[in-house]
């Protein structure tokens, strides 16, 4: 990561783990273990990519950081949701994620389903009663909705899921559209969110709103090709979670499909026209093209 990018990505996600930390529920009415389940996930750390695009998108578009805030928690608690249910017996199955035991192996399965069910619910709480003015936290739980329900992530694991069972097509374009459409949704439709929160916050207008999310659909989208990537080539050590599991599954990916190589060219092409994108917003949107940059270059 470039000097200069990672010292204001470190700056901006100490800000969002303080106050990840602060949007927990207090241990009063919630159940001390269901706040620890929470806290568990929420708290073991990561890149925090979703957060720290959302606040690099409000400043690109003249916001404050401080604002953008609660959208950033609120997108890190559905990740972070999505994440525990993903890594149930009854999905991917499992046992480590972050280094650490997945959060069913930490605290048995039903108690991980409730603090991901806990976490989704607590995200909407947080931008409603965090965004202002009004209608603006209206319209971005409205974005959030979408990109983490039936037509976004939601439906995107559902395709994720079904493909397992389905051999490929053998006809190269057929199965590239298929995997480029559980990807946008799975992967890519809460990163486009990101970017466009962001810039909601800021008070946009609808057009540098669609130009975001069509960065964040692009960087997405190359996000989920270097996870493929890692998947094949990565270390356990490094990723913090098992590797190969995508093969031994029989999953479509895009090195099982397009070779290595053609992988790492076509993620390029994809950040490319992310940063193409953002090239109206001039050198305020400089940190979101470093942003897109690093989508290639992580090892973890």
């Amino acid at each position: 990561m470039h000097p200069g990018l990672a010292d204001r990505w470190n700056r901006h996600c100490d800000s969002i783990e303080r106050a990840l930390l602060a949007s927990l529920p207090e241990c009063g009415d919630c159940p001390p273990r269901l706040r620890e389940a929470m806290e568990y996930s929420l708290m073991a750390g990561g890149k925090r990519l979703r957060p720290v695009l959302t606040l690099f998108a409000c400043e690109a578009c003249g916001g404050t950081a401080a604002e953008a805030i609660p959208a950033a928690c609120a997108l890190e608690m559905v990740h972070t949701y999505s994440l525990i249910h993903d890594d149930l017996p009854a999905m991917d199955d499992d046992d480590l994620r972050r280094g650490r035991p997945t959060n069913h192996k930490q605290f048995g399965e039903a108690l991980a389903i409730l603090a991901g069910d806990a976490l989704l619910t607590r995200a909407f709480e947080i931008v409603a009663a965090g965004v202002r003015p009004a209608d603006v936290a209206a319209a971005c739980c409205a974005d959030l909705a979408a990109a983490a329900g039936a037509a976004g992530m939601v439906g995107g694991q559902v395709a994720d899921l079904e493909a397992e069972d389905l051999a490929p097509s053998g006809d190269q374009d057929v199965d590239g559209r298929h995997l480029v459409a559980i990807h946008r949704r799975k992967t890519g439709a809460l990163i486009a969110c990101a970017a466009s929160l962001g810039g909601r916050v800021a008070g946009i207008n609808e057009e540098t709103r669609l130009s975001l999310a069509a960065f964040g659909r692009n960087v997405g989208l190359a996000f989920q090709i270097a996870d493929d990537l890692l998947d094949r080539t990565g270390d356990r050590d490094r990723m913090g979670k098992g590797v190969g599991k995508d093969a031994a599954l029989g999953k479509l990916t895009y090195p099982g499909l397009y070779g290595v190589e053609e992988s790492r060219r076509k993620a390029a092409a994809l950040v490319d026209a992310a940063c193409s994108a953002v090239e109206p917003l001039g050198p305020a949107g400089e940190p979101l093209t470093a942003l897109a940059r690093f989508v290639l270059e992580r090892d973890h």
